[in-house]
């Protein structure tokens, strides 16, 4: 190819205006071949667009016709140059097709991103906002993370989950902490634990200031359509980690125990992996299921759970006994319940907590745009 269209105008390799200069000085390529010291063969695809103007053809072009070697190394630079503008454009084209699978509106209503009218525009703000090339790459389930359950991880999934820890980790790297003190962070499990009986707009700040203090960004986003992703912990560094979870459930119930299984990661220190909390997931990894107990430990004892749950018929006055027995809030003992279905997840709702959190301060205090 030696010439195409591209914003309405003709691109011509240089090897098309050669090809007019053989005409013009009446000889046939052969002979123009041998004058220029190099094969048939070479000319043929320099006139055919097959091949570029090299500095040895350009520096005998110029000792051969009397130009300068920058005519001809600039219209190979103008080809190559408009060329793969052209490239770029059909790509952005087929990467618009992917925006109906982002919600767009999420990073503006956020602050992480501007508002914009055209797709060309979206695409391009958010592969500078992810560091991409392509949304091919956010579909790649090993990107962030190896998804454990490959069944329930189809192409959509994967790339609203790779977007979403992604923006966890985007956000997490702009949060200032202090060096990662494990010794730290245990100290103050016991003043975590208690504000499980505080609103979220009591305890958010203190739980973001104690986790700071150790080393821990914590991000709280508001949950991402198609995701599945509720929680995410990735060390940026051996004295950074990011602790990110999404307000997926809303219920306090689902929020502590997420939030302890995504601490619970962060104290088995893996510093080489990234963790996903992810919806439904299938637990076959030892140090999940590490996670898992510590979250039930660290709000409800399990050897006190153990006979507690063989009451028969529990009613709400065993479960407000028993809570107030281990100094847990009586909501959290019937998400348990209901999980381990000894009681019907219809039952004693109104001793749950439902959370309600608030973003309006997010674009301020966490924006990186």
């Amino acid at each position: 190819m030696n010439k195409f269209e591209y914003n309405n105008q003709m691109i011509f390799h240089p090897g098309y205006y050669i090809k007019d200069l053989i005409e013009e000085l009446e000889m046939t390529q052969e002979e123009f071949a041998k004058r220029l010291n190099v094969t048939p063969k070479n000319l043929s695809d320099l006139l055919n667009g097959k091949a570029s103007i090299s500095e040895t053809i350009a520096k005998n072009l110029s000792l051969m016709l009397g130009t300068g070697v920058d005519v001809w190394l600039n219209l190979q630079i103008n080809y190559e140059q408009k060329l793969i503008e052209q490239r770029i454009h059909e790509a952005q084209q087929k990467e618009e097709s992917s925006l109906k699978d982002i919600d767009f509106q999420y990073f503006v209503n956020l602050g992480l991103l501007q508002p914009q009218n055209e797709k060309r525009q979206k695409v391009l703000a958010l592969f500078k906002y992810f560091s991409i090339s392509s949304f091919d790459v956010m579909k790649q389930p090993d990107f962030l993370v190896q998804f454990r359950l490959q069944s329930k991880a189809n192409e959509l999934t994967i790339l609203n989950s790779n977007i979403l820890v992604q923006t966890i980790i985007n956000i997490g790297r702009n949060i200032k902490t202090e060096p990662f003190s494990l010794r730290k962070l245990k100290k103050h499990l016991s003043s975590i634990r208690e504000m499980q009986f505080e609103s979220p707009e009591t305890f958010l700040p203190r739980l973001e200031k104690i986790l700071n203090e150790c080393g821990v960004a914590f991000v709280l986003l508001p949950s991402y359509p198609k995701s599945g992703v509720y929680g995410a912990v990735k060390w940026l560094n051996k004295n950074k980690v990011i602790l990110g979870m999404t307000d997926r459930g809303k219920y306090s119930d689902v929020f502590w125990f997420s939030f302890a299984h995504e601490l619970a990661h962060v104290m088995q220190k893996r510093i080489k992996k990234t963790f996903i909390a992810y919806n439904e997931i299938e637990i076959i990894e030892n140090f999940e299921e590490e996670a898992n107990n510590f979250a039930r430990d660290f709000l409800i004892p399990s050897e006190k759970y153990e006979v507690f749950k063989t009451i028969n018929s529990i009613e709400q006055n065993d479960i407000l006994e028993f809570a107030k027995l281990i100094n847990a809030h009586p909501g959290i003992v019937v998400g348990r319940l209901q999980k381990d279905k000894i009681i019907e997840y219809n039952q004693y709702n109104k001793l749950k907590t439902r959370y309600q959190f608030s973003f309006d301060n997010y674009k301020n205090e966490k924006s990186v745009n």
